[in-house]
């Protein structure tokens, strides 16, 4: 691994075989690529060398590992499978990133009012996303740096309105956020005609790299009368999950016999 032979650690020679055990949907936008980045990185690292390592050097090898799925991985999905919680990310650069754990829960009535709900899974991966959206930056670089620090500031409105409980100022960034996540091209027509129809009921925003073909993957979606929401899905034929946070992270398990 390139990671042991930078950090000058021998790794022993051992057979192993292994199985992967998830919940999560793939290709949806739910970080299912780095949930599994993680937790190979950290089984792998324990093998190889014998020893326990911390999340942060955990993180540093599941980030590398995560760019043969994605080229131009964030960094973003490893960061908060492994740490757990809610995080902060900004990344100017390769070398200047900031990852922070923000000391936060979720109000319990926000997490009753949301749910996540399944568009379908997009005919583009999310590393032909990146290279779209790259593109589109290329072609219009005035624009779209705009669009990018309206995006970072609608981040930090949502941070705010969690911690002051603000349930009306949370569900206005998540439609302002959604508003600038369709003017960079990655959310498919299906999608916007789906939020348009479920914006009488609530707001919502995709999940991840999105999809503009056809189908977005999960949406994050808060309505504060969930059985409406769930008669106007069933009528559409649309799934849904609970939106279940975890605060935990990686965590270390005695494998089952």
């Amino acid at each position: 691994m390139d990671f042991l032979q930078k950090k000058q650690i021998k790794k022993k020679k051992i057979g192993y075989t292994y199985s992967i055990e998830s919940a999560i949907p793939i290709g949806r936008g739910l970080g299912s690529s780095a949930a599994y980045c993680a937790v190979i990185s950290a089984g792998l690292l324990e093998l190889f060398t014998g020893d326990e390592w911390s999340k942060e050097e955990i993180n540093i090898c599941a980030y590398q590992m995560e760019k043969y799925f994605h080229k131009n991985s964030s960094g973003v999905d490893t960061s908060t499978s492994i740490m757990g919680g809610l995080i902060y990310y900004r990344k100017e650069f390769e070398f200047l990133k900031t990852i922070s754990s923000l000391p936060v829960k979720l109000p319990k009535h926000f997490i009753d009012s949301l749910v996540l709900i399944d568009t379908g899974k997009p005919i583009e991966t999310t590393g032909e996303m990146v290279q779209k959206v790259g593109q589109l930056f290329n072609a219009k670089g005035v624009k779209m740096e705009y669009i990018m620090n309206d995006i970072e500031k609608t981040t930090k409105r949502l941070i705010v309105s969690i911690m002051k409980e603000d349930t009306s100022f949370f569900k206005e960034n998540i439609k302002h956020n959604e508003e600038l996540l369709e003017q960079i091209n990655v959310v498919s027509p299906s999608t916007k005609k789906l939020l348009t129809l479920l914006n009488k009921i609530g707001e919502g925003k995709i999940t991840g790299g999105g999809g503009f073909k056809n189908s977005s993957g999960y949406i994050l979606f808060y309505c504060e009368d969930l059985e409406v929401m769930r008669k106007v899905l069933k009528q559409l034929g649309i799934s849904f999950i609970p939106f279940v946070p975890n605060y935990t992270g990686l965590v270390r398990e005695e494998a089952r016999k």
